[in-house]
């Protein structure tokens, strides 16, 4: 039995509701990524002409941060966007003429759904592909400009079975200084600790200038080995590791691809997060979507305000407080699940499940009036 095709009726109003949707949330988008460069650019200004980067220093910044800053205004931009139409549409009697003519809240909802959804998943987009691409790009010259790289902080990584401490990355992760390499065997028994004072990398090569080598033999005896300059491969540092992942395992919170997370997770690529962080980054990536439909499900009970109200009624503000508790819940559980306290599901579903239902509660329960 084939399904009839839709109404034309049907066409021109989601696409009018699409239309007017994404331009709202957009707008708003614009204007909080806006506010948010201005504020990140204050914070970083004066180290920026501190290097003499000028202008052009300025411009690069804001070009290559605008991509991490766009993920995080999205969700609270199709809120605020969302509430600013279904408002509009309220007191405009709009959305009495359409309850009029038999368009139910449920399916106004499901033409909306598509243009967020979309959104949502153009947003997951930006965030796997563009912003690490841009992330890592200006971490490289953030590091490459540094006049004073020694004063970086350190950081551990893992690659395999050995752990390595770094004391900083300089000129773009092509320089790695006082290297401590831990070296262990399958049952996670140390086997030998190796210290190389600098690491230089090129022509695809990594050599070092030398180090020691401390290496367990017995209860209370310890082997000690000069090393002699060489490649570094040959001391015991990871194959495979180019600059840019010096220099991305050197970011407190580096935002990845999902390959990337899932080479980490198969043990093929060098990690300074802990796995738990990495299966929950990635589950929420998957559900960005989902968020963002939560999003515009908690703007729906405004379509309730009584015309006659305008915008004196409270509850867009109620709403937006309801959104905003999401973000704050979703962000509780996320780092839950990056501490391992939480398993992935646990701290990325719940709150989707939880706000949702809350919304189809209330929305019923004004239904039944």
């Amino acid at each position: 039995m084939s399904t009839p095709p839709p109404s034309p009726t049907r066409n021109v109003l989601i696409g009018y509701l699409t239309r007017e949707l994404i331009g709202r949330i957009l707008t708003t988008a614009a204007i909080l990524l806006a506010l948010m460069e201005i504020l990140a650019l204050l914070e970083q200004l004066t180290p920026i002409l501190e290097r003499h980067q000028g202008a052009r220093g300025i411009a690069y910044f804001m070009m290559l941060h605008a991509p991490m800053l766009v993920g995080g205004t999205l969700p609270l931009a199709v809120l605020i966007g969302s509430l600013v139409l279904l408002v509009q549409m309220t007191t405009g009697s709009e959305i009495a003429i359409l309850r009029a003519a038999g368009l139910t809240t449920p399916g106004l909802t499901r033409l909306m759904l598509p243009a967020i959804l979309a959104l949502g998943v153009a947003g997951a987009l930006v965030d796997d592909q563009i912003t690490p691409r841009s992330e890592l790009a200006l971490a490289s010259w953030w590091n490459r400009t540094d006049p004073h790289p020694e004063t970086g902080h350190g950081f551990w990584f893992r690659a395999g079975t050995t752990l390595a401490d770094i004391g900083y990355v300089a000129h773009g992760g092509t320089t790695v200084t006082h290297v401590d390499l831990y070296q262990r065997g399958p049952n996670g028994r140390l086997l030998r600790t190796v210290h190389l004072d600098t690491l230089r990398y090129a022509d695809g090569t990594w050599t070092d200038n030398g180090g020691r080598s401390l290496e367990p033999t017995g209860a209370a005896t310890v082997r000690t080995a000069t090393l002699s300059p060489a490649p570094a491969l040959a001391h015991g540092w990871p194959a495979g590791i180019r600059p840019a992942d010096m220099i991305r395992l050197s970011m407190d919170t580096p935002p990845l691809s999902a390959t990337t997370i899932i080479a980490i997770l198969r043990g093929r690529m060098p990690a300074s997060q802990p796995p738990a962080a990495l299966r929950t980054a990635l589950l929420a990536r998957v559900l960005t979507p989902l968020s963002f439909a939560v999003m515009l499900l908690l703007a729906l009970p405004v379509v309730y305000i009584p015309p006659r109200s305008g915008t004196r009624s409270w509850l867009p503000v109620w709403c937006l407080g309801a959104g905003l508790l999401f973000v704050v819940f979703q962000g509780m559980l996320r780092a839950l699940g990056n501490a391992g306290t939480l398993p992935a599901p646990a701290a990325t579903l719940p709150g989707i499940v939880i706000f949702t239902l809350a919304v189809c509660a209330l929305v019923l329960r004004i239904e039944e009036r």
